[in-house]
């Protein structure tokens, strides 16, 4: 027993057991000694501790049976959580009132050079537009449950490039190439104004450089500067939007839905070419009726000249942010889902994604071929199924994408 009661110690030392409640702690360390559990089977029970209790589930020790053995016993409680992965989720009684978010601390920081490179999540093995990324913040002061900005910055703490505006002035471009930037990646591109004069050089940039198309995409309503200035004609602003649902429970601080469709709605009014994302599309329980009422939100307050681009993808894990969304303290489903690999990240399985894009683009039916619509970052086995027709290579969409943005622009 001693000598088990130190490896004990030392296997809880490299999982989130510190993150359970006393009575968990208890009840897991009892059964540890009981049946002599290794460490993979200590971090997984703690992985479906955390869980649960995310989920508002019932607690394992109140789904634990013993059975006559320690296979048999896991094999219980994996089952009852696989069970809960694999069927929709509902929100009806889940609260994430208790969710809450610390102060923010702004700072300045000095690069050597702009953080203008690919974006991030591209891979060869997915079909990418080659969008081209430039940092022009550091974190974010939403707290969706999914994102995977949490697990590269300190999410309380925000960063300025103290020379932004200078590096954008001297930034050289190939006056021959169109380029596709979007500055959302590492921060909202809007909701902090034209804090640091952030807007104020984007806005230079665009009129300086009209063979760049500006993407600034956001889930704020933070439009206040783009209504009181000039909108260069190559800016577009697009929205991600999700359904009222996955907006309260999921996407904590951020707009309501009501509030992005009319921050649109108020620039495309100003001339201002708009876009949206539906991602990521969460499968819930009837989760395609409401993305279906929040499509047609859409097509009743806009035109189709007045939209750009509407792309579609989902929940896409690495283990380092399924790790950071286990380490905090807060109520969220996002991680009850089905998962399998995705050319080695976490995702839906294919057959569900077919689902899920098919119902939304569908849905779309009066702004096919009017409105360039894309899957952002999915295997590209799904277009022909969703769509209708695919792409041979990544440039070959990325020229295609250009062509239908340029066309609006001008």
């Amino acid at each position: 027993m001693e000598n088990y009661r130190a490896k004990f110690k030392k296997h809880i030392e490299s999982c989130n057991f510190s993150k359970l409640d006393n009575k968990t702690k208890e009840f897991l360390e009892q059964k540890a000694y009981q049946y002599r559990f290794s460490f993979q089977d200590i971090k997984q029970l703690v992985d479906i501790a955390i869980d649960l209790s995310m989920w508002e589930e019932a607690s394992l020790h109140v789904k634990w049976k013993d059975e006559n053995n320690k296979k048999k016993t896991l094999q219980h409680i994996k089952y009852f959580y696989d069970e809960l992965k694999q069927k929709p989720k509902s929100y009806s009684n889940f609260d994430v009132a208790t969710n809450k978010r610390d102060k923010f601390q702004f700072f300045e920081y000095e690069k050597e050079e702009l953080s203008l490179g690919s974006c991030p999540v591209a891979s060869p093995k997915t079909r990418c537009c080659n969008l081209m990324t430039l940092d022009a913040v550091e974190s974010c002061g939403f707290d969706c449950s999914y994102c995977s900005i949490q697990s590269f910055y300190n999410e309380n703490k925000i960063g300025f490039d103290k020379n932004f505006a200078q590096k954008l002035k001297t930034l050289k471009l190939d006056p021959n190439q169109t380029y596709h930037i979007g500055t959302g990646q590492s921060s909202d591109s809007l909701m902090w104004g034209n804090k640091h004069g952030i807007l104020e050089a984007l806005f230079e940039f665009a009129k300086q450089n009209p063979n760049v198309i500006l993407e600034l995409k956001t889930k704020s309503d933070n439009i206040s500067y783009l209504l009181e200035n000039e909108v260069p004609k190559n800016i577009l602003c697009t929205w991600s939007i999700n359904t009222p649902t996955i907006i309260k429970n999921e996407e904590n601080l951020s707009a309501s839905l009501d509030q992005r469709v009319q921050s649109a709605r108020k620039l495309a009014d100003k001339g201002v070419l708009v876009g949206f994302h539906f991602h990521p599309i969460v499968v819930y329980e009837n989760y395609l009726e409401e993305y279906k009422q929040t499509v047609d939100t859409l097509l009743k307050n806009f035109k189709h000249e007045e939209v750009v681009l509407v792309s579609l993808g989902t929940l896409t894990f690495i283990k380092p942010v399924i790790k950071k969304l286990r380490s905090r303290d807060f109520k969220s489903k996002i991680l009850q889902m089905p998962m399998e690999n995705a050319s080695g990240k976490q995702s839906y399985p294919l057959s569900l994604k077919e689902e899920m894009f098919k119902g939304v683009y569908e849905a779309f039916k009066p702004w096919h071929n009017k409105v360039y619509f894309y899957m952002c970052m999915e295997d590209e086995s799904l277009w022909k199924k969703v769509f209708g027709y695919e792409y041979t290579h990544n440039d070959e969409m990325e020229n295609d994408m250009i062509s239908s943005y340029m066309g609006k622009i001008r």
